[in-house]
């Protein structure tokens, strides 16, 4: 059996794992503001307003980025939706590829690996 490179297989399984997120997150996102605090993260990151505490800066100021390319004033919680829909979906491409690292150290694996031992990791 082949040794198979670890890192090549890993980036593209984590890479598809976004990808795939990223499709069904998008599919199922909200057009317009729903409940809770999402109207309200959604027109303070329109405007650069402060939220309420703790608040959430980093998303306020991702949204006013997203915001910007809204075409109408009625697209603009589409377009902070779609934000926190790219945010998610990365959040899951680092967090596998946190998991495999951290599943590759535990075993004690090296970067050339078996199919079998590669997919146990995977």
């Amino acid at each position: 059996m082949n040794p198979i490179d670890f890192n090549k297989y890993n980036r593209i399984l984590g890479i598809s794992t976004g990808i795939l997120s990223f499709v069904v997150f998008a599919l199922t996102v909200e057009p317009t503001a729903s409940y809770w605090d999402c109207a309200e993260y959604i027109s303070t990151s329109a405007k650069l307003q402060i939220g309420h505490p703790p608040g959430a800066p980093l998303f306020q100021m991702l949204g006013a980025i997203f915001s910007i390319f809204a075409l109408e004033l009625n697209q603009i919680a589409y377009a902070v939706n779609m934000m926190s829909v790219l945010s998610s979906a990365l959040t899951i491409v680092f967090l596998f590829w946190s998991i495999s690292l951290i599943g590759k150290e535990i075993l004690g694996l090296t970067n050339s690996l078996k199919k079998g031992r590669s997919l146990c990791i995977s």
